[in-house]
């Protein structure tokens, strides 16, 4: 089951999210803890130990304080998650705008940085990826985040129900792929077997049971052709194998939009 966002008490998620102090409680703060600093501290548990781990308890653990000393600055773990989403997306939001400066851009490149960006991000931050999409964050940076991708496709043709679906688009197959790249790299360490220790205990038996190409003769031919090929010098089968498939289908993707708004500017 994903962590859905906006648990909290909506008036405390949003003045932490959004910087109002009045979000802290009025008990006695301790000296040299903030906000700031047990999110970071989270962001740091869930990067290395994924979000299951997450806890109020274990975030105090790693501060060096006792666990009611966290509720002075945050309610609880679902005020906890909203803020710790839009933090990560502080770093989203600032390398988009960075690599976005250039108004001469296009949308496509741009899109294609947004895409980039994003990929980056799920690989610093994989717990992400267990967050449940469905209920926005509504914080100052994944709002920064969606006005500057929405810019990208601003004044090409699209209705405002188009932009922000053409935005959706990018960002759920990115967020789809990633899942699935993300959960090969951890396979290994999750299950205790490399891939290739893996593949070598079925390889003879597949061989066995799938070498009749009168009973699939596309996937032989297919195989033949090269069509299950990865790079050489790839280290690891499946990954490089679904990062291969992330970059042609973004190509897709983006010829989709492109083939859309030709379209919709021929009228």
């Amino acid at each position: 089951m994903p962590e859905y966002l906006g648990r909290g008490d909506p008036r405390r998620s949003l003045d932490l999210l959004w910087g109002d102090e009045r979000a802290a409680s009025t008990r006695g703060p301790k000296p040299g803890l903030d906000v700031a600093t047990i999110v970071r501290s989270a962001i740091e548990l869930a990067d290395a130990e994924g979000l299951s781990a997450l806890s109020m308890r274990r975030v105090a653990e790693r501060l060096g304080v006792g666990t009611m000393s966290l509720y002075t600055y945050v309610p609880a773990k679902a005020e906890l998650l909203d803020v710790m989403l839009d933090t990560v997306l502080g770093e989203q939001a600032e390398a988009i705008l960075a690599a976005t400066r250039d108004r001469d851009l296009g949308w496509r490149a741009g899109l294609q940085v947004r895409a980039d960006v994003d990929w980056a991000m799920y690989q610093r931050h994989p717990w992400i990826l267990h967050v449940s999409g469905t209920r926005s964050v509504l914080g100052p940076n994944e709002s920064t985040v969606f006005d500057a991708t929405l810019a990208l496709v601003d004044g090409i043709g699209l209705t405002g129900r188009e932009m922000v679906a053409v935005v959706d688009l990018v960002g759920t197959y990115v967020g789809g792929v990633a899942r699935v790249a993300i959960e090969a790299a951890q396979a290994p360490e999750v299950t205790g077997v490399t891939d290739n220790d893996w593949w070598l205990a079925r390889e003879a038996i597949l061989t066995e049971k799938m070498n009749d190409p009168t009973r699939f003769p596309t996937v032989t031919k297919v195989s033949q052709q090269g069509g299950f090929d990865v790079a050489p010098d790839a280290v690891d089968y499946i990954l490089a194998f679904t990062l291969d498939d992330f970059a042609f289908g973004l190509q897709r993707v983006l010829d989709g939009i492109e083939s859309f708004i030709t379209a919709r500017q021929s009228g």
